[in-house]
């Protein structure tokens, strides 16, 4: 049997924890609920290679990236500006992959995607390939706001991006010596497996699953009882002919609705795009009236596993409750329900 671990909060009566499965769930009970969640990316994240000052590093970022949308909450702010101000914190670190932490295509470049929606009307905005815009979530929102599209690639996003007054920077601003080297490792051992097999899929298929993806996000419920979500990301390691994964894509790792439930996912792109893992998890609570807690898991740990995919989601439902579900060894994440204590945990229980 799977143990789950979740936590009841409940601003009356503290803290009750009990055990029960693959993810910290927490659940709200108030009268206005409001409450975020964010996440760093999934992966094959193995305690024993962090030390505990690079685990305390991970920790320090999430703590101030929840606690930066926490605030708009608090004082009654809009779940969107929650959800971006969260990110932008995320964006901004390189400690993850997304802004200045992104990885690098083959060509040894940068190519980010993001997108963002709005539980209150269905609306959404969305970027993919841009390559020298420093917060790729803020274009997203101005995408959803300011046009009549809901994604734009390319130069052409950023020629928009220069009517929306956004800030921009050289490709160069994301670079890091570290993502640097798994863009080394990565075309070491794609272009040994091509020269072997001559097939680009096989060499893409030998990688390991953390070259594959990594993501930052956040959803959050405010206390006008509004949904929203948002996805930002570099990609995947050594990345080819434009590829572009769910991270901007509607539906598949991004989604909120109203009355329903918000998502932001992090994985690998091609699966969660097959599958339509955001969607999918809020139709399984619409239209089966299943939980927030039970659909995620079924998506993320059933049908998902089942196609061979891997990665996690954070998701939120109308009433403040929050599941985290993931089926790789870790995922960079944090939650917190109205004013009760913030959890970062990067793995199941910790």
């Amino acid at each position: 049997m799977k143990n789950k671990l979740f936590c009841r909060f409940n601003a009356g009566m503290g803290i009750a924890s009990l055990l029960m499965g693959l993810s910290f769930n927490v659940y709200a009970n108030d009268d206005k609920p409001f409450s975020i969640a964010i996440h760093g990316g999934a992966g094959t994240i193995n305690e024993a290679d962090l030390s505990e000052v690079q685990q305390q590093a991970y920790r320090d970022k999430l703590q101030q990236a929840i606690n930066a949308g926490h605030e708009i909450l608090t004082k009654g702010g809009d779940s969107l500006d929650a959800v971006q101000a969260a990110i932008n914190v995320l964006e901004d670190s390189p400690l993850f992959n997304a802004g200045v932490g992104a990885v690098y295509t083959f060509d040894g470049k940068h190519e980010l995607d993001a997108s963002v929606m709005d539980g209150r009307n269905m609306s959404a905005g969305a970027v993919a390939g841009v390559t020298h815009i420093k917060n790729p979530i803020n274009l997203a929102r101005a995408v959803m706001e300011n046009s009549p599209h809901v994604m734009l690639y390319g130069q052409g996003a950023e020629e928009f991006a220069i009517t929306q007054g956004m800030t921009f920077v050289s490709n160069q601003h994301f670079d890091t010596t570290h993502r640097y080297n798994q863009l080394l490792d990565a075309k070491q051992k794609i272009i040994k497996s091509e020269a072997k097999d001559h097939d680009y899929q096989a060499s893409v298929n030998q990688l390991d699953a953390n070259y594959k993806f990594g993501t930052v996000g956040a959803v959050a419920l405010d206390k006008q009882g509004n949904l929203a979500a948002g996805t930002s990301t570099g990609g995947m390691t050594a990345k080819r002919f434009g590829r572009i994964g769910d991270a901007p894509v509607i539906g598949a790792g991004n989604y909120a609705e109203n009355g329903t439930c918000a998502i932001s996912a992090t994985g690998h792109g091609e699966y969660f795009i097959r599958y339509n893992v955001a969607a999918d998890i809020c139709a399984r609570v619409k239209y089966q009236q299943k939980s927030i807690i039970q659909a995620a898991d079924e998506v993320i740990n059933q049908r998902l596993v089942t196609a061979g995919g891997t990665g996690g989601v954070i998701a939120i439902d109308d009433k403040g409750n929050i599941a985290t579900p993931f089926n790789t060894t870790g995922m960079y994440r944090a939650t917190k329900v109205g004013d009760q204590p913030t959890n970062v945990m990067i793995w199941r229980d910790k």
